[in-house]
């Protein structure tokens, strides 16, 4: 079966300093893939060459076999990109940006109003269509960036780090919505530094540090090799520092 994504020896350098360095990853149709690692690690960087947003140094990226540069509007148009930054225009309700969105995918517009507020109905946004971005809560604006990415109906959604940030009920929340999408069929590929949001989602983990993958391999046995190396210290003293 052709890899969703399949990306070999991926370099990426910003002069002296070494972003990625040699990445391989392979990604089946219809997996949930997570990208977990600490800040700085070379995640985003990673899914920017992939969304064609920066220039690789070298190595190969494809989506379904097309390179992300040779090929790029058709490896682009199967790619919804939900971002760790909201990048929504203040001036335009919800519903427009989300029609305006369609539109860089050449969607008419009597089928992006369609499509958008479908959407909108599906993610809770509904009654908020004539509402502009500030006036939403943080919870209610990441709903609308993983509207946004799923606009044109992506075969890949990709979302960088979807809940930093945000309180433990919108994470769940948000986890239930891309079980949902993986469900349906989409190819998730998360990048995230919760190891138990990867674990709770992902059916396979690639862990990054410093550029560099360290681990990889199915996530139920990254977490019993984890599991296995963890040790349990007991405390049977604390003393308490007063400062006056």
């Amino acid at each position: 079966m052709q890899p969703a994504i399949e990306i070999r020896n991926l370099v990426k350098n910003y002069g002296d300093f070494h972003a990625v360095k040699g990445v391989s990853l392979q990604i089946a149709p219809g997996s949930f893939f997570g990208f977990l690692g600490p800040n700085g690690a070379g995640k985003s960087t990673t899914i920017h060459i992939l969304t064609g947003l920066c220039n690789r140094t070298s190595g190969d990226v494809s989506v379904f076999g097309k390179d992300v540069t040779k090929h790029y509007l058709e490896s682009r148009r199967r790619i919804g990109l939900s971002p760790q930054e909201f990048n929504f225009d203040r001036f335009f309700s919800i519903q427009k940006i989300l029609e305006f969105e369609a539109g860089y995918f050449g969607i008419p517009l009597r089928k992006a109003r369609e499509r958008a507020l479908s959407l909108l109905e599906q993610f809770g946004l509904i009654d908020k269509k004539d509402e502009k971005p500030p006036k939403l809560s943080g919870g209610l604006k990441r709903r609308l960036l993983l509207a946004k990415a799923l606009i044109h109906d992506p075969d890949i959604l990709i979302l960088d780090e979807p809940t930093a940030g945000v309180d433990v009920e919108l994470r769940y929340e948000m986890w239930e919505m891309l079980r949902t999408l993986n469900r349906s069929g989409k190819t998730i590929f998360l990048t995230t530094h919760y190891l138990e949001e990867a674990e709770k989602l992902c059916q396979e983990i690639a862990i990054i540090h410093q550029g560099v993958i360290v681990q990889q391999g199915k996530t139920s046995d990254l977490v019993k090799e984890a599991g296995s190396s963890l040790e349990r210290i007991f405390l049977d003293h604390v003393q308490e520092r007063v400062h006056v």
